[in-house]
Order: structure tokens, then sequence, then C-alpha cells
């Protein structure tokens, strides 16, 4: 496979990435507690949109179609956050675990552009690399931001009293069991 159709792979795939954004950032800003932490996702929402027309114009570039191949890794990113929108936390710790979503989010992202750019490059292609750099940037910003905003609220977290143990939903006993199960298929590599 010639390196060209491997960016191109990759455009896919971040395309679909950010597609998939599109739809979960309102939901993260809806639930987010901290005003801070609301409006930092209603800000990236903007940024996320002139990011597909940005993928889109490198597409036209590449001589290509703007479609997406569906991205799994985005896809189980993006599950993560909306289970952190359904745990019983309450107040800075909720706020927490939307954060640590949000972070995987972004730099789930930025690997994605950082591939794209050295593919991009190593072609010469020097518009698209602009562009992509300029969706690049956005992300970091946008991870930068979310761990500023994180140091208070974390701080208030940690000040918060342990919730009563509730019995384990259904979800979380079957993420803990496949979790075991992937312990132990590590263990005999360790």
């Amino acid at each position: 496979m010639a390196l060209k159709d491997v960016l191109i792979d990759e455009l896919r795939d971040m395309y679909s990435a950010e597609n998939q954004l599109v739809k979960a950032l309102p939901k993260l800003a809806k639930g987010a507690i901290d005003k801070g932490l609301k409006k930092a996702f209603q800000d990236h929402l903007e940024e996320t949109k002139g990011q597909v027309l940005r993928l889109r114009t490198v597409f036209e570039l590449m001589g290509e179609k703007a479609t997406g191949e569906h991205c799994n890794g985005m896809e189980g990113v993006i599950e993560e956050g909306a289970d952190a929108l359904e745990k019983d936390e309450e107040g800075a710790s909720f706020d927490s675990g939307i954060i640590g979503a949000a972070l995987r989010t972004e730099h789930y992202e930025i690997a994605g552009y950082e591939a794209c750019i050295a593919m991009a490059s190593g072609l010469g292609e020097r518009k698209v690399v602009s562009l992509l750099t300029n969706n690049l940037r956005e992300e970091v910003a946008a991870a930068n931001k979310i761990s500023k905003l994180a140091i208070p609220i974390i701080k208030r977290s940690a000040g918060e009293p342990e919730a009563e143990k509730k019995p384990k939903t259904g979800k979380e006993k079957y993420s803990a069991k496949k979790s075991k199960e992937d312990e132990q298929k590590a263990a005999q590599d360790l």
C-alpha cells in the first residue's frame, strides 16, 4: 500500500472521529456542572465543526471524496465519556470523571493528527500539512485548557466525602469481567 493510501485511510478515520465528536460534545457540555468546563466543551464544539470543514478541504486537495471510515477508537473513547455522564457522582467528582474522558479524547485526536501530518509532510503536501497543523493546534489548546480547568475541580473533588458504595450495575460488572480477562491475557507476557 502506498503512503498516500495510508494517509487517506488515516484521514478518513480522523474525519469520522471529528464527526462523532460533533454529536458527543453537546452531551458533555450539557452534563458538566462547572461553568468553565461547560463553556470549554461548547467552545471546542465550534472548533470541531471547523476541523470537519478543514478535513473536507484536505480531501479535496488530495483528490478524494470526503468520507469517513468509522473510527472505532473514537467510538470507544466517546463511550467512556458517556459512562462518566452516567455515574452517580455529584459535584466536582462528577466533573472529574468527565475531565478524564475529555482528556483521553483530546490525546487520541492529537496522536491522529500528528501521524497524518508526518505522512502528509513525507508526501510533500504542504497545504495539507498546514490545514492539519491548524487542527492539531486546536486539539493541543483544548487539552491544555481542560487540564488547567481540571486543577481546581480536582482539588474540590478531593475534599468531597466518599459516597456510600452501591451495588455494581450490569454494565459495571461486565466491564470488571472484561478488565479481569485483559489482565489474565497480559499476565502471560509480563
